[in-house]
């Protein structure tokens, strides 16, 4: 039996995964949220492995709130540092693999072409300094490990997706941003992907990210369009949004590790959302 230790397992992603592998007979879950598993806490986390001597240890939890990380330094570097650092440390005692979650906003997104897991880092805000941090930590301290790399995650649970079908209901418009591009990225498609590596020895940083590009107010019109709602889309720039932490205007990521060195390719994103909104459906 492979006992799989899954952090965040509440969030999308998360239950992505419980999803992909269910009808696995030779995995068994050991699902943990924060009421279960401070990953902040070296203890209860070598704990916790010592005890269940997990196959692979995924990494979902993370502080992703972008503009709360600028005033939650602290709280950030330990959730998105020091928690995969000490998940790594007790992935190597145990012999297990370790799976991480980082962004896209390790970049500046002041690139004009697809960022590969070639380019240089450069994170903007807290965020994806501390995403950084964290992934430089898992290379530190874990023997086995995948780094995946997304962006614009959408699934079970609060993302743009299901805020535009609710701002829809009640508005005749909505402002969205028309200058920051990336992919929007099923948790269905991520996990699918995490699945592919998981049982390998391909070890490494992959990007993974569902094929094709848009902006957020092109996103948003699609979402519209699929759900055959009339509410109009204003596209404004990332200066009239006025977010506190800065945003990667250009967030596309090019799965070249994956297509590299597998045969493993991610769903357009059109297909991905239509799939996702017949779902919803």
């Amino acid at each position: 039996m492979k006992k799989i230790i899954v952090t965040g397992c509440n969030g999308q992603l998360g239950r992505a995964i419980n999803l992909e592998l269910k009808g696995y007979s030779d995995i068994e879950f050991v699902n943990t949220d924060v009421e279960e598993l401070d990953i902040t806490n070296i203890d209860k986390v070598m704990e916790l492995a010592r005890e269940v001597k997990p196959y692979a240890i995924i990494n979902c939890a993370a502080h992703t709130g972008v503009d709360a990380c600028e005033d939650e330094w602290d709280k950030a570097y330990r959730i998105n540092a020091i928690g995969p650092r000490n998940l790594s440390i007790s992935a190597t005692e145990t012999g297990a693999k370790m799976v991480h979650i980082s962004t896209d906003y390790v970049f500046d997104g002041k690139a004009q072409k697809p960022y590969t897991e070639f380019d240089k880092p450069d994170p903007q805000g807290a965020y994806g300094m501390t995403k950084l941090a964290g992934e430089n930590m898992v290379r530190d301290f874990a023997d086995r490990y995948f780094i995946l790399r997304t962006a614009w995650l959408y699934g079970d649970g609060k993302n743009f997706v299901k805020t535009m079908l609710r701002i829809s209901e009640t508005n005749d418009t909505v402002s969205v941003v028309k200058d920051q591009v990336g992919s929007p990225t099923s948790t269905k498609e991520l996990a699918a992907a995490i699945k592919h590596l998981l049982f390998t020895e391909n070890y490494g940083l992959f990007h993974a990210t569902c094929e094709g590009s848009c902006s957020w107010a092109q996103f948003a019109e699609e979402i519209f369009r699929l759900a055959g709602k009339k509410t109009v889309v204003r596209p404004i720039t990332s200066e009239e949004f006025a977010a506190k932490a800065p945003r990667p205007a250009y967030s596309i990521l090019e799965n070249y590790m994956l297509k590299l060195t597998t045969d493993y390719m991610f769903a357009d994103w059109h297909d991905a959302l239509v799939a996702y909104m017949r779902e919803l459906a």
